[in-house]
């Protein structure tokens, strides 16, 4: 089983963990019973929020598994913990290749927070995410200020700087900020408006 991954997030709230595992189709059934051990154990650590998985296709051999805490440290702890490393030991002749992604960034504050099972994309797994419009309400919302504010801060010393240095200079630093804590932070504020459906 080879294993790519991203590093775990900063605490920032909650973080959701996306992972693709490829799996034989004569192993299906198999799969089936130790994901839903997976979730079943899961569940009882603390700052659990919910689990699913999703197929893209029937003829598809990856299978998409989400699992989400209510911040880092929960999930370091499930992560790291010895009932997790036999569940994953137990599965790793199923495994074929695992592909692993901590979101904390916009993409995460729209996972359902519960837990969801189906066999394919058609099927009603969850609610959808927002529509792009909103979501790019919400990113310029949280881009217009953090942009404007970086501007006065490095205009003293930033003023005779060619244009790509200021720009570099304002992106280095407004990336990490938007990432981790401006984005969250406004994605948490505008989760109803987000979220809302028409009846």
């Amino acid at each position: 089983m080879t294993q790519t991954s991203t590093p775990p997030p900063a605490p920032s709230g909650p973080v959701t963990v996306a992972i693709t595992r490829r799996v034989r189709p004569e192993d299906e059934l198999l799969m089936r019973a130790w994901a839903d051990a997976g979730t079943q154990m899961a569940s009882h650590f603390p700052g659990f929020l919910g689990s699913g998985w999703v197929r893209p296709s029937t003829g598809s051999s990856d299978w998409h598994m989400l699992y989400r805490f209510d911040g880092a440290e929960s999930l370091a702890a499930w992560q790291g913990s010895s009932e997790r490393n036999r569940w994953l030991t137990a599965g790793s002749n199923l495994v074929e290749d695992t592909r692993v992604e901590h979101r904390t960034g916009i993409e995460g504050w729209f996972d359902e927070p519960a837990e969801q099972v189906v066999d394919d994309l058609t099927a009603a797994a969850a609610p959808p995410a927002p529509p792009r419009w909103k979501q790019m309400v919400v990113i310029w919302l949280a881009f217009f200020p953090t942009s404007l504010a970086l501007s006065y801060l490095f205009a003293p010393f930033s003023e005779s700087w060619p244009p790509w240095a200021r720009v570099l200079l304002s992106t280095v630093v407004a990336t990490p900020l938007m990432t981790y804590l401006v984005l969250p932070r406004v994605t948490r504020l505008f989760q109803p408006w987000l979220t809302r459906t028409r009846d």
